[in-house]
């Protein structure tokens, strides 16, 4: 059975603050509809203290971002995505178009189609963010997306250098300087001077993922994305401070993203709750991680072992999961709800997050019960087609049609069918003629 030591704030606490930000993001987004360019500059400048003629960076701007980084930092982000890279493109080698004749004369098949444009968001507002170029930019090339436009927010006041050479090295086509609401608001919409996309993708903050649930329909989005959750799954084979510093290190994203310790041994949760408070005094993000485990910091143990820790895993349904047991494939088989799981000691969220290939932006909200994260996959439209070569085959799947159309009242569906059996069959089937019922004629 599984027991709490430590719980964050309600579910109702939650529900109010998620209200509130519902309200705002309507607000704004109709304003970006109705008053476009003028809308979005009001924002930035209210927001981000960010006003300029024109949001888009020049390419002397991109340059002069790519010169303030040193020779490292930019092998460090090619490194990046150069695994990025690699992992989507073995992703997309395992997706093909397919073309199979199912019955004789009867020849179905799909084809995989980059979707026309996409509108990729960074986050930049208490850190440049720039792994988010990564996961989204390289990801939708891989894909063959032929028009990448790109969103970030300032940093102190100027374009991120870090953002901008990362979004340019992945190889966006355009780099807006502009964050929020107004950001992803201008890119599904369009304003005068922002040509509106057909997807929107990449984390944010609260009001940047309701802004992209509200407007999913209008455009694409790759999922629903909130704060970062990371839960940690661990037994007596590793330490309080591995689990501890696991924890804070999502925890530091900001001040409403859950952090959870899901184990078997109370000896090891008591130790990660006091190496929590230690690191909290020496963690230089510790304001905003100190916040985030005090509200929505848990430590759930479970009486019942690691088959309990599965069950309880599954039904939390995070984002990110590290698992660090006796027997960490167990998970790996049995668990079926989680952004990206992150298996033994030796590997964490961080590495996933920045650097090892896989896709950072992951589903979070038990949205992981329903969906996976970003990939390439996410960029592709799979579209079905059909041919029937015969005049044989139409006649046979026209009269099952025609008799099926009729059983549901469809008769002009029925007519559709009704004239290639008249066609290609030889057969007298009048205008919406009840034909003979399922199996006979």
């Amino acid at each position: 059975m599984a027991r709490w030591l430590k719980t964050g704030i309600s579910a109702a606490d939650r529900a109010e603050a998620d209200a509130k930000v519902r309200g705002t993001v309507e607000g704004l987004l109709a304003d970006i509809a109705q008053r476009g360019d003028a809308a979005v500059r009001e924002m930035s400048v209210k927001f981000d203290a960010w006003d300029r003629a024109d949001y888009r960076l020049t390419d002397a701007e991109i340059r002069e971002c790519l010169d303030q980084l040193t020779g490292q930092d930019l092998e460090d982000i090619r490194f990046a995505q150069a695994q990025v890279r690699n992992f989507a493109q073995h992703q997309r080698d395992a997706l093909r178009d397919i073309e199979v004749e199912t019955l004789p004369g009867v020849v179905l098949g799909h084809r995989n189609i980059p979707v026309n444009s996409v509108g990729c968001y960074v986050p930049g507002g208490k850190y440049p963010l720039l792994a988010s170029a990564h996961m989204s930019v390289v990801t939708a090339k891989v894909a063959g997306v032929p028009r990448i436009a790109t969103c970030a927010p300032p940093f102190q006041g100027r374009p991120a250098a870090a953002i901008v050479a990362a979004q340019h090295l992945a190889g966006a086509d355009v780099i807006y300087c502009l964050g929020g609401v107004q950001a992803v608001g201008a890119m599904a919409l369009g304003t005068e001077s922002i040509a509106p996309v057909d997807m929107l993708v990449g984390p944010g903050n609260a009001y940047v993922a309701e802004a992209k649930r509200q407007l999913y329909g209008r455009v694409g989005i790759d999922l629903f994305a909130g704060p970062t959750e990371t839960l940690v799954i661990a037994d007596e084979t590793v330490d309080g401070e591995l689990c501890a510093t696991d924890l804070l290190g999502q925890a530091e994203h900001g001040p409403t993203s859950p952090a959870i310790l899901l184990t078997d041994s109370e000896k090891l949760a008591r130790e990660t709750m006091a190496e929590v408070e230690r690191l909290l005094g020496i963690l230089p993000t510790a304001e905003i991680a100190r916040q985030s485990w005090r509200d929505h910091g848990e430590v759930i143990l479970c009486d019942g072992g690691l088959d309990e820790m599965v069950r309880e895993a599954d039904r939390i349904a995070s984002e990110h999961v590290q698992v660090m047991t006796r027997d960490d494939d167990l998970f790996l088989r049995r668990m079926t709800n989680y952004g990206a799981l992150f298996l033994g000691p030796r590997t964490n969220v961080s590495y996933g997050d920045k650097v090892i290939g896989t896709n950072h932006t992951l589903p979070t909200g038990r949205a992981a019960r329903y969906t996976g994260g970003l990939w390439v996959g996410k960029f592709l439209k799979t579209v079905t087609w059909q041919r029937v070569l015969t005049d044989e085959a139409s006649a046979r799947i026209g009269a099952v049609c025609s008799r099926l159309c009729m059983l549901e009242g469809f008769a002009g569906h029925a007519e559709q069918a009704n004239v290639r059996v008249r066609r290609y069959g030889g057969r007298n089937v009048p205008y919406a003629a009840a034909v003979p019922p399922l199996g006979e004629g």
